[in-house]
């Protein structure tokens, strides 16, 4: 007859380490599991990027530039993107209600598949036709936006654009 501890004694262990991921653990005065440090190694042009950055670094436990594929940093103030081609495997970028002009960086951010730019200052989308797996944008809300040709971002399935460039 099997016991069942030993498989309850692994999944205990199993859950006590998962949640205790940010500490040392050790066993008998021995270093057992250590985790990986916070990712710092990046800079933001924008003290309002960097704080966004710092902080869902922080609150995710990112430990690499390509662990972050998801940040959101809607109404924060940002003005420039110059520092976040460091996280190229970014899958889903928020930056609604921003003062953000320039998206050139972003042709960089390669991995985009979701891209939330509404009511910015955007001017010129063109930097986004570069971005391969782009499949969603909203640029609404930015008055001075140069209408792009449909042609332009042929691969983006859902386009939202100010109410100006629906002639």
């Amino acid at each position: 007859m099997r016991h069942p501890i030993p498989g309850v004694l692994v999944l205990l262990v199993s859950c006590l380490l998962g949640a205790c991921q940010q500490y040392d653990v050790t066993v008998n005065e021995r270093r057992v599991y250590t985790p990986l440090p916070l990712f710092t190694d990046y800079s933001a042009a924008d003290p309002s990027l960097q704080r966004c950055l710092e902080s869902t670094i922080d609150s995710h436990k990112i430990s690499s530039a390509s662990q972050l594929q998801e940040l959101s940093c809607r109404n924060a103030g940002i003005r420039s993107l110059e520092g976040l081609a460091t996280f190229s495997s970014l899958r889903s970028l928020d930056l609604s209600g921003n003062q953000i002009d320039n998206i050139t960086v972003l042709a960089d951010v390669f991995n985009l598949e979701s891209l939330y730019l509404s009511d910015n200052q955007i001017v010129d989308p063109l930097p986004l036709a570069e971005l391969q797996a782009l499949n969603s944008v909203d640029l609404a809300g930015n008055r001075s936006l140069r209408c792009p040709d449909r042609q332009a971002l042929l691969r983006v399935s859902h386009l939202r654009l100010p109410v100006h460039c629906d002639n």
